[in-house]
């Protein structure tokens, strides 16, 4: 263990000097793999690194996570280079629809409304009418006029809250799910509430991985009693302002490590282990 943390810090001290000599400012995605969370300059979610990446003055961004992340960035910094480290970083949920594809969906729904989910490419965002994230879906949908047709993607989990939130008969929905939804389902979730009694639980709604947790929660599939729904600071926080000891997280694993780093005398579960990025490990 020695060796390979020594292996570790001599490879994130180069990887800094690199970044120095760059102008580069590292970013790195709740979900991944430890060693790359500790060597970036930020972690978070994708909407909010990006948003550190455009206030800092840096010439390059180096972004680690998954395409349509790093897409984002350069949206938002169009004078800065944004670098991917790995181009085979997609995203299931992102890639169950294309522009074409929308294109022709809209063509089937003339005069509808199109409300995507933040967790797509710049091509089909630039086909919406609006992008939401899973925190602010419902409040966009209910701004549109009632008797407007909209057309919601590509989460299909997310599609159904809202469809039940706002209580409206014309969202047409997408059937598009991030892979990591299976790991993250209302028996895993009441099995570890069933272990964990005492433990509050924590769902972190800002995650196509986690908009299955919050349709359950809605449908009333899982008991609201103890949750919190949080964003991703909130959730961080979340621990050292609560006198509880235990936790479960409904989002993928990676975030643990930054949950324990950050609160070491907290106890964290996932709702269930199973629940990986592949394409954020890449």
């Amino acid at each position: 263990m020695t060796v390979k943390t020594n292996i570790d810090a001599e490879l994130h001290e180069e990887i800094r000097r690199l970044a120095k000599e760059r102008n580069a400012v590292i970013l790195a995605h709740n979900y991944e793999r430890p060693e790359v969370q500790d060597v970036a300059d930020f972690v978070g979610d994708s909407l909010g690194l990006s948003r550190e990446a455009q206030k800092t003055d840096a010439d390059v961004i180096v972004f680690c996570g998954v395409h349509f992340m790093a897409e984002t960035a350069a949206i938002l910094s169009p004078r800065k280079t944004v670098l991917l480290p790995d181009m085979a970083a997609g995203c299931s949920l992102a890639a169950s629809i294309d522009a074409e594809a929308l294109r022709r969906w809209k063509r089937e729904h003339p005069g509808a409304v199109v409300v995507m989910y933040v967790n797509t490419t710049a091509d089909v965002k630039a086909e919406s009418d609006y992008c939401c994230t899973s925190g602010n879906a419902v409040e966009i949908v209910n701004s549109i006029p009632a008797d407007t047709e909209i057309l919601f993607g590509p989460d299909m989990f997310l599609g159904a809250h809202v469809r039940r939130e706002t209580k409206r008969e014309n969202i047409h929905v997408w059937m598009g799910e991030c892979h990591v939804h299976a790991g993250i389902d209302p028996e895993h979730i009441n099995l570890q509430r069933q272990a964990h009694p005492h433990a509050e639980f924590l769902i972190h709604p800002e995650c196509g991985c986690a908009s299955s947790a919050i349709d359950a929660l809605s449908s009333g599939a899982i008991d609201p009693q103890g949750v919190q729904i949080l964003s991703t600071e909130g959730m961080i926080k979340r621990p050292g302002a609560s006198a509880n000891r235990e936790f479960i997280v409904a989002t993928e694993i990676g975030i643990l490590h930054r949950l324990r780093r950050e609160n070491p005398t907290k106890t964290f579960y996932a709702a269930n282990e199973r629940a990986a990025c592949a394409y954020m490990k890449v």
